[in-house]
């Protein structure tokens, strides 16, 4: 077991969406709940309505307008979260894993919980047969040290994005795990980091069947919980 995480964590899988901003804000309810200890430590799961989350350095630059508008006219709810770096974009072919824990000195282990998070992830990917790996891929969108791609012989794609947010007494740690439909993600992509006049490399925004045709959210949720298993028990699965 690993002593970064609790011993048990209760899963909880959100089967209905609120909307794309009420979803996001929910993690933040959520880890509320969890520092006062109303809730248990838990992972909240959910598939989410097409969404550009952007980061708050984002909002301070001139085109964050018209990036806002970008996302609209891609069929995209534009959002900003409170944890995180740049502009992220998902879609119900993505998986989120909010990772929420009580700790009375969260900020401790912090730095230790990307590393641990971005091998946990990327032995799931792995254990589906795909050649993943953790590190910051060059011109990547959001970019990120622990960020876990997955590889061919042609090319290296972002598959997950992480981010932390720590309070006093607890810690959440958000995870976006692109699976299906790449397509519309890399559009909105470029679209948004054009208006906010931000260079990327379009080609780094991919999704894991893009690697492994026919892999599902379903399939990738499945590894995620055990891999999870090999670090603490699980309840509610």
């Amino acid at each position: 077991m690993s002593s970064l995480l609790a011993p048990r964590l209760e899963v909880h899988k959100q089967l209905v969406n609120q909307g794309a901003e009420a979803d996001l804000n929910h993690a933040l309810d959520l880890l509320a709940e969890v520092k006062d200890r109303r809730q248990n430590a838990m992972l909240r799961l959910y598939r989410p309505e097409p969404t550009v989350a952007f980061g708050q350095r984002d909002t301070r630059l001139p085109g964050f307008a018209a990036a806002e508008q970008a996302s609209r006219n891609n069929g995209f709810v534009p959002a900003v979260r409170r944890a995180g770096g740049r502009a992220a974009a998902y879609h119900r072919g993505t998986l989120i894993v909010d990772h929420i824990q009580p700790q009375d000195d969260a900020i401790v282990g912090a730095k230790a919980r990307f590393g641990f998070f971005g091998d946990l992830f990327g032995q799931a990917l792995q254990s589906l047969g795909l050649d993943a790996g953790v590190g910051e891929i060059p011109g990547e969108y959001c970019p990120g040290e622990y960020s876990v791609y997955g590889r061919n012989a042609a090319a290296s794609i972002k598959l997950v994005g992480t981010a932390q947010r720590v309070v006093s007494g607890a810690w959440l740690f958000s995870s976006v795990i692109v699976v299906e439909k790449s397509e519309p993600i890399r559009q909105v992509l470029i679209d948004s980091y054009a208006a906010l006049g931000l260079d990327w490399d379009p080609s780094t925004a991919g999704a894991a069947e893009d690697l492994l045709p026919g892999l599902t959210v379903e399939d990738v949720e499945a590894a995620i919980l055990a891999a999870y298993t090999q670090h603490t028990q699980l309840s509610g699965t």
